[in-house]
């Protein structure tokens, strides 16, 4: 049974590269770096995520800094220690506490856990289901397996489960479907079992094509091609539907050039739209040439469907 010790250290925006630093010359296991400023300073700079919300302005402004290493390096630890103090020692701007907390941790019992918060997720006739889980779909239901290493969407979230609606009402067999930002490839994947004649799934992220290109072995969808690029590179790539789970601000940008990857008569799904900033990406859609044809809300969460007439 594989156990590994989690070391968290508490430190300053300023002092958390170097923190960093020192914990990667010890490990190869991981560092993580949980950084609030990284998303304030984003959302000043226009560039925002959409799970950005106004509360981060107040939230407490501490760095956790955290790194595994295996059970039995006890000296490779104290070595760490003994760095991370000399550093706060030595340091000319503030570190933060530098307070080190430890904990052990069991691996599969960790995994097992945190496969126990997952259960199949029902939207409409599709139901996300996690493959690990033996699941027997009822008449007319549509399975979409997901596989447990993901680090992608799951369906649980509002935006995805809203695209997942609409690709169930606009998708016909005849059609060709782009999934732009595939992530996990479950949109995509849904596309190809809802009937779709092929689906062409795009991202620059390469451990998303990677998770993409795993589900779709794992659902036995044999009609979908998988890029790594950004698919407004390449206007020949073309689609009845296609379908957009992004931030609002990428969306925006997207407007004036995602008409060249759409046939004729053909629906654009846009999500990942917080409710504030729906308005200002329809106008950026309807200012494109497109045409409105219907919206979604979920929560702090919306979703737009916006046409193409024939040019």
């Amino acid at each position: 049974m594989a156990e590994f010790i989690e070391l968290t250290v508490n430190t300053s925006h300023e002092c958390a590269e170097l923190v960093s630093d020192v914990l990667w010359n010890y490990t190869d296991l991981g560092v993580a770096v949980s950084d609030i400023q990284d998303v304030i300073d984003l959302e000043r700079t226009g560039k925002a995520w959409d799970y950005a919300d106004e509360s981060i302005y107040k939230a407490d402004k501490t760095v956790l800094v955290k790194a595994f290493f295996p059970v039995d390096d006890i000296k490779v630890i104290a070595q760490v220690e003994a760095d991370l103090i000399a550093l706060k020692q030595n340091a000319e701007f503030p570190t933060g506490s530098m307070e080190i907390v430890k904990r052990t941790i069991d691996g599969e019992l960790w995994r097992e856990q945190w496969k126990e918060h997952f259960k199949p997720i029902h939207i409409g006739k599709v139901v996300i289901v996690p493959q690990w889980i033996a699941y027997c779909p009822s008449e007319g239901e549509i399975p979409v397996l997901l596989d447990s290493n993901m680090a992608f969407g799951t369906g649980e979230h509002e935006t995805t489960s809203m695209c997942v609606e609409f690709l169930s009402k606009y998708v016909k067999k005849s059609d060709v479907v782009l999934d732009v930002g595939c992530g996990s490839g479950i949109l995509g994947i849904t596309a190809s079992k809802l009937g779709a004649k092929e689906v062409v799934m795009t991202d620059i992220d390469e451990c998303a094509i990677v998770a993409t290109e795993s589900n779709m072995k794992l659902n036995g969808v044999t009609n979908g091609v998988v890029l790594l690029k950004n698919l407004l590179d390449d206007n020949t790539v073309k689609g009845e539907v296609i379908v957009c789970n992004i931030m609002a601000e990428v969306l925006i940008s997207f407007a004036p050039y995602i008409g060249a990857n759409l046939k004729d008569k053909g629906v654009i799904i846009l999500s990942g739209i917080l409710a504030d900033r729906l308005e200002k990406v329809k106008k950026a859609y309807l200012d494109a040439g497109f045409t409105f044809v219907e919206q979604k809300v979920l929560g702090e969460w919306s979703a737009l469907v916006m046409s193409r007439e024939a040019l």
